[in-house]
């Protein structure tokens, strides 16, 4: 999708860079640049070690939310973004993150503080207006909502690495075939709002986003998605369910950063607006 939305399509967050008046100064670590050898990896080549012992005993899992405290530094110790600083915690799903910070928050317990040395490749890996290189991270973890295990993931299509014989074509190259008949007789409008249960997997069969798994549907504009999504959707009536084969000068172009290639996404329409 085109997406102003990338919640709808990606599951990372970027901790967003602010510039405001301190609550309080924060001074990089003097191991900013390596990862010390008092630090503990593990196999991903993520690195950390711990600052203050924590109080609590459970660990949040991935699918968890959490609230903690945290600054971040590239190795030459610049600081690129605090919530000490900002004298605000920040809260979070912790599937919704960088795989360093997924990874790394499920070793601590609440009250617990920790140093993290993430490898470019569990950060932003290098992509556009994002912090570069490793990062290293102080971490305080305040507080884990235990929130309910999501349903597994949804089967990869057995045709998602190629279009299907049977499937339909429209002029612009868009694929689709009905999975499931609707009950509705309203298409919406490329100016419509709808929403949404989908799931999108790339040609070789790795899932990049699913409303399906986070157990919330998603509602956005028509006209605010990539052209895969205005076009396909408007084909659809409520109750639907359609997978989708988007060429990629329909998808994301070859956009750094998102989902390259032709796209495949089973899309079940449950509203309009």
């Amino acid at each position: 999708m085109k997406i102003v939305y990338f919640s709808v399509v990606f599951a990372f967050i970027f901790l967003s860079i602010v510039s405001v008046a301190h609550a309080e100064e924060v001074v990089a670590p003097p191991d900013v640049a390596a990862a010390p050898e008092d630090a503990v990896c593990t196999e991903s080549g993520l690195c950390s070690k711990i600052l203050t012992a924590g109080s609590g005993e459970v660990h949040p899992d991935t699918w968890d939310k959490v609230t903690v405290h945290y600054s971040g530094w590239t190795t030459d110790g610049k600081l690129f973004d605090s919530s000490v600083e900002r004298g605000k915690p920040a809260t979070f799903p912790l599937n919704r993150v960088i795989p360093g910070w997924t990874e790394g928050l499920q070793l601590m317990v609440t009250g617990e503080k920790r140093r993290l040395w993430i490898p470019v490749e569990l950060a932003y890996n290098n992509r556009p207006n994002r912090p570069a290189g490793m990062l290293v991270f102080d971490v305080k973890l305040l507080e884990i909502e235990d929130l309910p295990e999501p349903p597994p993931p949804p089967t990869v299509p057995e045709d998602v690495a190629a279009v299907p014989a049977e499937a339909e074509k429209t002029e612009s190259g868009l694929a689709f075939k009905v999975l499931k008949a609707g009950t509705g007789d309203q298409h919406p409008k490329n100016t419509s709002e709808v929403t949404v249960h989908y799931s999108g997997w790339t040609t070789d069969g790795k899932m990049f986003d699913s409303s399906v798994m986070r157990g919330q549907p998603a509602t956005f504009p028509l006209n605010r998605v990539i052209p895969g999504w205005t076009e396909g959707v408007q084909l659809m009536v409520v109750g639907e369910k359609c997978r989708f084969w988007i060429p990629e000068e329909l998808a994301y172009q070859g956009s750094q950063g998102a989902p390259q290639g032709m796209l495949v996404f089973d899309v079940e329409l449950l509203g309009i607006k």
